[in-house]
């Protein structure tokens, strides 16, 4: 049995059972927002993660994920320089219509004027974050992440926060060149900016967060990943790094869910092959 083609199967009929229920009880909102019984609601032992509105099941496509997977790896192919380095405007609108049309994702090089100084480069395995003062997992950086914790105490752990740390990125942002100048207003609109990640040697694509600052330059490594994140990639093994293209996303109403990308989430497809 294919269990990544099952897992994103049942995540996708989860979001569409979610949207059924919300469409038919619009009260279970109000009772979702409190925190009220929202494992009972979803079955599901965790409140939800916001997500990307569905459209009805007529309106999907069978495909299963690593279909998904080998045509944006083979676009990405054709699209891409030989080695990491810096993307054209072309180049990058190219990608930006290949992620919008394969994920359903708006995805930007530049956003609200900011942009990385690379979006094209190598990533590399980081450790975990610490959460909370006292916070202890396995695999933990002995310190806290750039932007520090993730709560102040584990009672205030949500579990947006959870997928935040468990899903994030480290990017250069102590090199951009306006960092020393603007740092008040850069440190907040890099917290937690929600990005695109995608392997180009065997297209798979996480949606992560910014939580730490990194790697540094000598190392080589433009970004970094999180343990999940890299896992999720294949670049969890051997030397841990490997090429992969980093684009903020557009999300302004938060809809765009953490972890994997395993179909349109503007066009939700049947999956199949299972």
């Amino acid at each position: 049995m294919n269990t990544d083609l099952l897992r994103a199967k049942l995540k996708l009929k989860s979001f569409q059972a979610k949207n059924q229920l919300m469409a038919h009880h619009p009260h279970v909102a109000k009772l979702l927002a409190a925190g009220a019984t929202a494992g009972t609601l979803l079955l599901s032992p965790a409140p939800p993660v916001l997500h990307a509105a569905l459209p009805s099941a007529s309106e999907n496509l069978s495909v299963a994920p690593f279909d998904l997977q080998q045509n944006i790896r083979d676009r990405l192919k054709q699209i891409l320089p030989e080695k990491v380095g810096p993307l054209t405007d072309n180049q990058e609108s190219q990608i930006i219509n290949l992620l919008h049309d394969t994920f359903g994702i708006h995805a930007q090089a530049e956003l609200e004027g900011n942009r990385l100084n690379h979006q094209y480069g190598l990533i590399g395995a980081e450790q975990h974050l610490m959460r909370y003062p006292g916070d202890v997992v396995e695999n933990m950086a002995p310190g806290r992440g750039a932007w520090g914790y993730f709560a102040y105490s584990k009672s205030e752990l949500t579990p947006d926060l959870i997928e935040k740390e468990k899903y994030y990125v480290a990017v250069q942002t102590l090199y951009l060149p306006d960092w020393n100048t603007r740092l008040p207003y850069l440190r907040d609109w890099y917290k937690y900016r929600k990005v695109i990640v995608v392997n180009t040697i065997n297209g798979k694509a996480d949606v992560a967060v910014v939580a730490d600052a990194g790697p540094a330059a000598w190392t080589g490594k433009h970004f970094g990943g999180s343990p999940e994140l890299m896992a999720d990639l294949k670049l969890n093994i051997g030397k841990q790094k490997g090429p992969v293209i980093l684009f903020f996303v557009d999300d302004p109403e938060n809809k765009v869910p953490l972890g994997p990308l395993e179909y349109n989430l503007e066009k939700p497809q049947l999956l199949t092959g299972v």
